[in-house]
């Protein structure tokens, strides 16, 4: 029965190290038809640790800029597979942001990795200053839209910082990714104890995400999506996951037993 472990676990690792998938429907970037492209700035940041990050500007065609959107990308992608929501959104009053994740598009690093979720969460934080620092919307006056583990990133942020936000969009959050090996997840934390370091490939292709062949074809012809994500922020997805979902289940608990003690006339 050992041996017999041992080899289901290995036979496992090999499986999904071969590939992952994630139960997602997102549409990747193209101009709309009939709708022109938003002009589109090129720029950096500096994180905490000295990286600078790349990410696109579309300032706002209005003469005055009411607040800001930022646009936070899926695994595997970067900014540029979202410059079709500035034009399809077709909000000339606020000014679009998005940036490369660490690892991903035009932003240096390995391809999906950083050194840890939370310094990419941090990345967040730091890319919300930069915004104020340099375009000069307040906290107060962003909106993020943010898709799969993007999405993990920002909820998480919300969750750990309590930015004083506007709005928060979460399209198809990857707080569950599906590894199609029994026991995988138990085999990728085994195994990055023993090697360390690995990275783990994505089974998504794109006709899995869209039934446009405009679309298709951008995404297969975009050199900059990279199919590896490093195992470390693989199994910090799912940490972070299940911490954040269970926090907020928490809070609603919370709130709603408060409101139930108003409406009873006590003190909450």
């Amino acid at each position: 029965m050992p041996l017999l472990a041992v080899l289901l676990l290995v036979t496992t690792v090999k499986r999904v190290a071969s590939g992952l998938a994630e139960h997602v429907v997102l549409t990747p970037a193209i101009a709309p038809q009939g709708s022109p492209m938003r002009p589109v700035e090129d720029h950096g940041f500096t994180t905490h640790d000295g990286v600078t990050l790349t990410y696109r500007h579309w300032p706002a065609t209005a003469p005055t800029a009411r607040g800001a959107v930022l646009l936070f990308h899926r695994g595997h992608e970067h900014g540029g597979r979202m410059a079709h929501l500035p034009s399809e959104l077709d909000l000339p009053e606020f000014a679009f942001f998005a940036w490369d994740a660490r690892g991903h598009g035009r932003s240096p690093g390995q391809r999906g990795h950083s050194p840890s979720l939370a310094h990419s969460v941090r990345d967040v934080q730091g890319f919300a200053d930069h915004i104020t620092a340099t375009h000069g919307f307040a906290i107060e006056d962003m909106a993020l839209i943010a898709q799969s583990v993007g999405a993990v990133l920002i909820a998480t942020w919300a969750h750990d910082y309590a930015p004083r936000i506007r709005a928060m969009i979460l399209a198809s959050p990857a707080f569950k990714v599906k590894l199609y090996v029994p026991f995988a997840r138990a085999g990728l934390k085994l195994m990055h104890k023993l090697r360390g370091l690995f990275f783990v490939n994505s089974y998504v292709k794109p006709q899995y995400l869209t039934h446009d062949p405009e679309r298709i074809a951008s995404y297969r012809a975009d050199p900059l999506i990279s199919r590896p994500i490093a195992v470390n922020i693989l199994l910090a997805l799912y940490a972070a996951a299940e911490r954040v979902v269970a926090g907020c289940a928490r809070h609603h608990d919370t709130d709603a037993a408060a409101d139930f003690g108003r409406g009873l006339g006590r003190a909450p």
